[in-house]
């Protein structure tokens, strides 16, 4: 395993932490109602940081919640720069994370197909 790699896990997983916590705290957008962080990517230069959150609610909610949080970048940039000590903080760039979404649905979709095929096997009894 590389070096750089474990670096750059340890800073996206702290970047994760903290966030999570300035989110809760500090930031008071109405539009950021409760978000889960989910996942963040530092870039190999540590310029850019994508960081994946889910929320629950409607498409427009969801948006909202995306523009809030885009919005409060530079705030938050600036709030993890005061708790990390690192020379240079990254951009942050918030992602909607729809892996959630979409394996609540997969398993719906499975466990339909498994109900299905439980029935028709028991007709054919």
């Amino acid at each position: 395993m590389p070096r750089d790699y474990s670096r750059t896990l340890r800073i996206a997983e702290q970047i994760q932490h903290d966030l999570a916590a300035l989110i809760r705290l500090e930031l008071k957008d109405p539009r950021v109602g409760l978000v889960t962080l989910t996942d963040v990517e530092v870039s190999a230069d540590y310029a850019h940081a994508k960081v994946f959150f889910t929320t629950l609610g409607t498409g427009d909610q969801i948006a909202a919640a995306t523009a809030g949080l885009n919005h409060a970048a530079g705030f938050l940039r600036h709030e993890l720069g005061q708790r990390m000590k690192l020379r240079g903080i990254p951009q942050l760039h918030f992602i909607y994370d729809q892996s959630v979404e979409r394996g609540v649905r997969l398993s719906r979709l499975i466990d339909e197909a498994v109900g299905g095929a439980e029935r028709d096997r028991n007709k054919g009894s």
